[in-house]
């Protein structure tokens, strides 16, 4: 809904404002409930209201306990006005707790609502290179289950922290305002809390940071592997995949094991600690009844508070690792909204038009987990219209090449100018809603063919649509299909064949009427009848069109106005189909091994 992006948008500004802020777990925190703070202070009221009857109870029990020990000392109106207070306290806890929730349940549904969206909006705003170093899996469970986490932490810090709070401190006023001596009693176990939750507070961050690290990597191995399914089928490996499985899972099951440990430990610490003092405030507080320094029915009152000191003490602590665990999520998130690696390209001028003139300028590029240039002092112009088709051995740096024109990466030196404009000037999405890429791994998603033909178009035509359908010589496959355009697809299109996704992803493309083309071995997965078919639909496309091309069948480039050789990053031939098989240089050496190879499958 427009209210929800508009949040979202909202969510994403504040975590840009903060980035320079030291101390990234309170400032994400911050960051997430700002502008709820109200609501969850209208929920702390109406908490107060509704628990009162667990602070009220006990000084009601004890004036009737006095009643009853010291007959005849008060009037008999004592006991209902006691018993009328407890009354009213009670029922209204039932619209209090309504109340109390209801705007604690907006506060954090919509944080949690609103943390998920902003993280998709980070990811789709982060550069490739930063999601070529992330499994995909471990982007899933930081969105789903971290997200999952900081909620359950938040409804703790609410349900069980604040109401702890309160209770300690009403404990302790009411006592004060009877009894100073068995208020120093009281206070004695505040301190022997904070020492326990000290002694096991690292052990209990380091294992749920191990043991949420693990998670991640099992969550990444179980997509890669699932993704695997059919190559590990085809080569007879699934006892290989099961087997690195088992052994991811095993590691999992250690941390969790080590984890659930400490957090036994920890909790069985502190309940025999507390008991051994609630067993000391009974015969404290019996004592004091005892010499007469008390009212009998005030040993109830002590002890009935000193349990709820003790409990409430003991809830956190033994809630305490559920916190931990929150605060783990928060720093694994933090990771990625606080994260510098946006696209490379933050230029804002937008391309009312794209001629399509395209320049490299000495151009250098290597990725950052090598030092290796893959691309060196490349140097290439290309005017407005002309198809460009690249060529040369794997790793040469043509798909390179393709990357750098889309922006999808920056060169290490040297620049990049489209129609005469620096592309660190160009806005990248305006210049992008202008070009049409159709990659060598086709990406379809589970939707209908339709649906992946038309993506992220408001408005397209029937008419539109059939005509992207005919170009791409798509319409015999949509005629066999029970629903025609609407058929659904399955995930990733795996309902179809390779050539099927391929001419879908090339009709996306037609459908666009992009100002530039680029083709990343577009044709790869096309048979030879379908692939002429194509290859005649493709010269309508790009007519008058910029178009950059990378193939290996050399049979799809001969009508190309320039095919340059790529060896080690470098340009080293440059020209027309027959003028390069008429210089007999590197382009004819392909072509000769590509013959050779043919002939011998053949």
């Amino acid at each position: 809904m427009p209210q929800d992006n508009g949040i979202s948008l909202d969510f994403e500004k504040r975590f840009e404002e903060q980035q320079d802020v030291k101390g990234r777990l309170f400032k994400t925190l911050h960051v997430m409930y700002r502008g709820h703070y109200m609501k969850l202070f209208v929920s702390f009221l109406f908490f107060l209201l509704k628990h009162s009857p667990v602070w009220i109870l006990p000084i009601v029990t004890a004036n009737l306990i006095n009643f009853a020990a010291n007959p005849g000392e008060q009037d008999i109106q004592v006991i209902w006005i006691n018993i009328i207070v407890l009354t009213v306290v009670i029922i209204q806890n039932l619209p209090s707790q309504i109340l109390h929730i209801s705007f604690m349940s907006k506060a954090i549904r919509h944080v949690e609502a609103s943390l998920r969206s902003t993280l998709i909006r980070k990811l789709q705003h982060l550069s490739i290179s930063y999601h070529g170093e992330l499994r995909s899996g471990k982007l899933q469970a930081k969105v789903l289950r971290d997200v999952e986490m900081i909620e359950i932490m938040s409804k703790q810090t609410m349900l069980g922290v604040l109401p702890a709070l309160m209770n300690v401190i009403v404990a302790i006023a009411v006592t004060a305002n009877r009894s100073w001596s068995v208020t120093s009693f009281f206070l004695i176990a505040i301190p022997i809390s904070i020492v326990i939750v000290y002694f096991f507070r690292g052990k209990l961050n380091r294992r749920n940071r191990e043991f949420r690290e693990q998670v991640e990597e099992m969550s990444g191995q179980v997509a890669e592997t699932v993704e695997m399914i059919p190559v590990t089928r085809a080569h007879g490996l699934e006892k290989v995949e099961i087997n690195k499985m088992d052994s991811l899972l095993h590691h999992v099951r250690g941390k969790g094991y080590k984890l659930d440990i400490t957090e036994a430990f920890f909790g069985a610490s502190n309940w025999v600690a507390f008991q051994l003092f609630q067993v000391m405030c009974l015969l404290f507080t019996v004592y004091l009844a005892y010499q007469g320094r008390i009212p009998i029915g005030d040993v109830v009152l002590y002890q009935t508070y000193f349990t709820q000191i003790l409990m409430s003490i003991s809830g956190v602590i033994n809630i305490y690792p559920q916190l931990a665990k929150g605060f783990e999520s928060v720093h694994s998130i933090s990771e990625i909204l606080f994260a510098k690696e946006t696209q490379e390209y933050q230029g804002k001028m937008k391309l009312k038009h794209l001629d399509g003139a395209v320049e490299f300028d000495n151009v250098y590029f290597k990725y950052r987990d090598t030092d290796k240039h893959v691309l060196e002092s490349f140097r290439l112009s290309v005017k407005p219209g002309e198809t460009i088709a690249f060529v040369g051995e794997s790793g040469a740096g043509k798909s390179t090449i393709l990357n750098l024109v889309t922006g999808f990466y920056r060169p290490t030196s040297g620049s990049i100018l489209i129609d005469g404009i620096p592309m660190d000037d160009v806005s990248m999405r305006s210049f992008r809603k202008k070009i049409a890429v159709v990659p060598q791994n086709t990406i379809l998603f589970s939707g209908s063919i339709r649906d992946n033909i038309t993506y992220g178009l408001a408005e397209v035509s029937d008419l539109e649509v059939q005509a992207a359908v005919k170009m791409s010589n798509l319409q015999d496959i949509i005629n066999e299909l029970p629903d025609g355009l609407d058929t659904k697809i399955g995930e990733h299109g795996d309902r179809l064949s390779g050539g099927q996704r391929q001419r879908i992803a090339i009709a996306r493309a037609f459908i666009r009427n992009p100002q530039m083309v680029i083709l990343d071995e577009a044709t790869s997965a096309l048979d030879n009848v379908s692939e002429k078919l194509i290859q005649d639909a493709m010269h309508e496309l790009v007519k008058g069109k910029t178009t950059f091309i990378v193939a290996h069948r050399l049979s799809t480039i001969r009508d190309a106005d320039r095919i340059v050789v790529m060896k080690n990053g470098q340009c080293v031939e440059s020209g027309r189909y027959d003028q390069l098989l008429a210089n007999k240089g590197e382009f004819y050496q392909i072509k000769m091994a590509s013959e050779a190879a043919q002939s011998s499958f053949g």
